[in-house]
């Protein structure tokens, strides 16, 4: 052949880190769920069916996928020396040929159709049809070994083990190794979000404030804890994997393990799979009032994560529940009843927490010139949330004023007068964070806030000190 050899290029997992067929499948649960429904049925068709009616019914942005950046450098430097550079994809036509377009650097578009499968030998046939003996390419996984194994130049992008291990064996020497992740137990342990289990120390508190603290309950209800935190990180997976197109277009979120290609679709649902069943195996050995307040809390969780969100008000009202389910979750536990002024107390302060999430939000976006914020709410709703969030958070501290002065306190609290210190210190707390809020200086979520500001823990150790002069 005269000039230079034609450079042929897989897609998914290659030059997209991503693997798009489950993407576009995630967002049509999210986007059609009554039509996911019928992706077995797709599936009977064959997959090259599947791949087309999916990407018939949802699309996903091509200028926002997570490019491999070092192989894509690669390619714009082949293209301009006047190499022709083919996209040889299994993924549909539907998605391959916007994403050939939004880069401007291919060829041709070489895809399944609907009712060939371009991948393995199919593909591998069809390169042989359109180039003959001579190309080169790139690709990722063992779906690419023949296509690799008779290329005159092998490559690989984001090579998983298995492939490396292949292709050592056939003694297949591969000329550029093109590498754009981050290391996989990194990106998992980001993806579970430890940093948020801290929330989870809730369940503790009702055992604190019972003053009745016991080896065994302090073991169950650490154990509680440690359920609490795998069903919430199952629970922020499903949500990221359900959120993985709005987050591409997030400054922050798209930098998300699954929004950024570093973890796949499959390895997600793996793992949210795997944290649940082990949370309610850890259940197994608690009370059944602790089981049935971590499946509600589960199912609510999912019913959040697939529909409420998007509901206004109703995701906030959601949001301070689950706060208070911890509360109610660790009093069963530890046996311990809960008073009905902690639970008062509690969805006044952690509605006002989750309304200043959602104001942050809203002004981090509007600091950053969105103009469209996502679930439903409107940059408009800016001042309206401001008025519920703080009047909620008052209301707080009016029900613990209301406490001290009920003789339910003298039980727990001999010198109960000595409780009116804490008063201003939580006026103090709650009117700093919805300052801070309204200036732009809050992370939007206050609880992880309050875990990790100063301040805030300063505020916390002085009311824990006004307690303990209290009893």
């Amino acid at each position: 052949m005269e000039g230079p050899r034609p450079l042929c290029v897989d897609l998914n997992g290659t030059l997209v880190k991503n693997d798009t067929l489950a993407d576009s499948l995630l967002l049509l649960v999210r986007t059609h769920p009554s039509q996911a429904l019928k992706v077995p049925l797709w599936l009977m068709e064959g997959k090259a069916a599947l791949k087309e009616k999916v990407t018939s019914m949802v699309s996903l942005d091509a200028a926002h996928l997570p490019y491999n950046k070092s192989l894509l450098l690669y390619l714009r430097e082949q293209r301009e020396l006047g190499r022709e550079i083919f996209l040889t994809t299994g993924a549909d036509r539907g998605i391959a040929v916007p994403i050939a377009d939004h880069l401007g650097i291919f060829t041709d578009v070489l895809a399944s159709d609907g009712s060939t499968n371009f991948t393995g030998k199919a593909k591998l046939a069809g390169l042989k049809h359109r180039f003959g003996p001579v190309f080169d390419y790139v690709g990722n996984t063992g779906r690419d070994l023949s296509v690799l194994a008779n290329a005159s130049e092998p490559m690989l992008a984001n090579p998983n083990g298995p492939l490396s291990a292949r292709l050592r064996t056939r003694e297949i020497a591969i000329s550029r190794t093109f590498e754009d992740r981050k290391p996989w137990l990194k990106a998992v342990v980001k993806a579970v979000r430890p940093h948020q289990w801290a929330k989870n120390v809730l369940v503790f508190l009702p055992l604190l404030l019972a003053h009745t603290l016991r080896l065994r309950a302090i073991a169950e209800v650490t154990l509680a804890f440690v359920c609490f935190c795998l069903s919430a990180s199952a629970s922020y997976v499903l949500n990221d994997l359900l959120d993985i197109e709005a987050d591409r277009l997030h400054p922050k979120k798209r930098l998300r393990p699954f929004a950024a290609g570093d973890l796949g679709a499959g390895v997600g649902l793996g793992i949210a799979l795997l944290f649940v069943a082990a949370a309610f195996i850890g259940a197994h050995f608690l009370p059944v009032s602790f089981l049935d307040c971590l499946l509600i809390y589960t199912a609510a969780t999912l019913l959040y994560s697939f529909y409420l969100k998007k509901k206004v008000l109703v995701d906030v009202i959601v949001l301070s529940a689950l706060y208070t389910l911890r509360l109610l979750a660790g009093g069963a536990a530890a046996h311990v009843k809960i008073s009905p002024w902690l639970a008062a107390f509690s969805v006044f302060l952690f509605l006002s927490l989750a309304m200043v999430k959602r104001f942050s939000e809203l002004q981090n976006s509007r600091t950053q010139g969105f103009t469209s914020p996502s679930r439903g709410y409107l940059l408009i709703d800016i001042e309206q949330l401001r008025s519920f969030g703080t009047a909620s958070g008052y209301a707080a501290v009016v029900v613990f004023s209301l406490y001290i002065s009920s003789q339910d306190v003298v039980v727990l609290y001999p010198h109960a007068v000595r409780m009116w210190l804490i008063v201003p210190l939580m006026i103090f707390w709650i009117s700093r964070v919805w300052l801070l809020a309204g200036r732009g200086e809050l992370n939007e979520d206050a609880v992880t806030f309050a875990l990790t500001d100063r301040l805030s823990l300063l505020t916390g150790f002085c009311v824990a000190m006004v307690a303990l002069v209290a009893m």
